[in-house]
């Protein structure tokens, strides 16, 4: 489906999810390849909450991110310095903006629609290096962003895209790997409390590229950051990781779609949580999409959680479309439940009191995920933040 669309005074049947059949009624939209994508908010109609993308969503705790006016001026950053790793921003009409991805949905679309330049991260040079890129000071005011994170043929990199203090922002980030790169991006929520955030990550890795994309949310009152990856030549591969901890009161969502679109492509999806405190609610949905032309694909996607304490909702749903035969393997799984009680007799058995031994079976619950990072030091920052989060239960 076309990318620019004109608007019109009334939303057509593709705005609210569904289709018109030329030999029968309007029905809703199958599968994900068919739903309507535009980059101008204009053309998606208001969400009501009842759409298949919003219905786990609070959407009125965050209606001016998808409807108001937006401030889509430079946001404040900071980054670390690493030979082979440059910033600059670029303007909104600039050829590599729109390479990775278009919006499925009205905030990636207000965004989208919203920003006036965007954040470039440009990685080249085979040797590994990491740059950090941090987001604050944002405040209150409804905000737009897009950044673009740029690899080289056969570069290899660590991006950190982290996010403190207040927030209230809606954003795009596109990730385009080129041929035979090796690239990690970690997308990090330590927002305050009260802050939102919902986010789009657009990501095409080239041929016999490499991506891992992990996101890990700890802070804020609702995130919701939206991974898509497309697989789009022969020999990509995608490692997409999560890692979330749910308190009281606050919501945390993930919508992980991967579009297997190229011969020999392979993808693994492993979601982690916990939820802890009346009201902690978590959102996974898995879309693996195997295209007719994925011949020899390699795919399997799961989500676990962990739940802490009474009061706590996870929701979890993995999907699965193949639409070729020639396949290596596909699956997918999903779990969600309490402490397993033969770790923690083991763990007591063997002297330690049963808070610590709690503390130390969510820990290794979660540890799988951090310690794929890749990086010693900001690993165990997050496993002293986990630990503080821990403490609170």
């Amino acid at each position: 489906m076309s990318t620019a669309m004109q608007s019109t005074a009334l939303p057509t049947p593709e705005q609210h999810g569904i289709r018109a059949h030329s030999d029968g009624p309007i029905v809703p939209v199958q599968t994900r390849s068919e739903r309507f994508r535009s980059t101008d908010v204009a053309d998606f109609a208001p969400i009501t909450g009842r759409e298949h993308e919003w219905k786990y969503s609070p959407v009125a705790a965050f209606a001016d991110l998808t409807s108001g006016e937006l401030d889509g001026s430079r946001l404040e950053v900071e980054a670390t310095d690493a030979a082979g790793l440059s910033l600059s921003w670029i303007p909104r009409d600039d050829a590599r903006i729109g390479r990775a991805g278009t919006p499925e949905e009205r905030a990636s679309a207000n965004a989208w629609s919203s920003f006036g330049e965007a954040l470039l991260v440009e990685v080249a040079g085979e040797e590994a290096k990491t740059i950090t890129v941090t987001r604050s000071g944002l405040g209150t005011t409804p905000r737009a962003a897009h950044t673009v994170v740029e690899a080289a043929p056969n570069s290899r990199a660590l991006v950190v895209l982290r996010g403190i203090g207040d927030a209230r922002l809606s954003e795009n980030v596109e990730v385009v790997v080129g041929e035979g790169a090796n690239l990690t991006v970690v997308s990090l929520q330590e927002w305050t409390d009260d802050s939102v955030h919902l986010a789009s990550h657009f990501a095409r890795i080239g041929r016999d590229a490499k991506l891992k994309h992990i996101v890990v949310s700890l802070g804020g009152k609702v995130v919701r950051v939206n991974p898509s990856t497309h697989l789009a030549e022969q020999g990509a591969d995608v490692e997409a990781l999560g890692l979330y901890f749910s308190d009281a009161g606050q919501h945390l969502e993930q919508q992980v779609f991967v579009h297997h679109d190229a011969p020999h492509t392979r993808s693994r999806v492993t979601y982690k949580g916990a939820l802890q405190g009346e009201g902690a609610r978590s959102v996974w949905i898995g879309d693996v999409l195997i295209g007719n032309a994925a011949t020899g694909t390699d795919s399997y996607e799961q989500n676990r959680n962990l739940v802490l304490t009474d009061g706590t909702r996870a929701d979890s749903v993995p999907n699965l479309e193949i639409e070729t035969g020639d396949i290596e393997g596909a699956g997918h799984a999903s779990a969600t439940g309490r402490f397993d009680d033969e770790q923690l007799f083991y763990l007591q058995a063997r002297g330690i009191p049963e808070d610590e031994a709690r503390r130390l079976v969510v820990r290794g619950f979660l540890a799988e995920v951090v310690q794929q990072i890749g990086d010693a030091e900001l690993e165990e920052r997050l496993i002293r933040a986990l630990e503080a989060e821990l403490q609170g239960s």
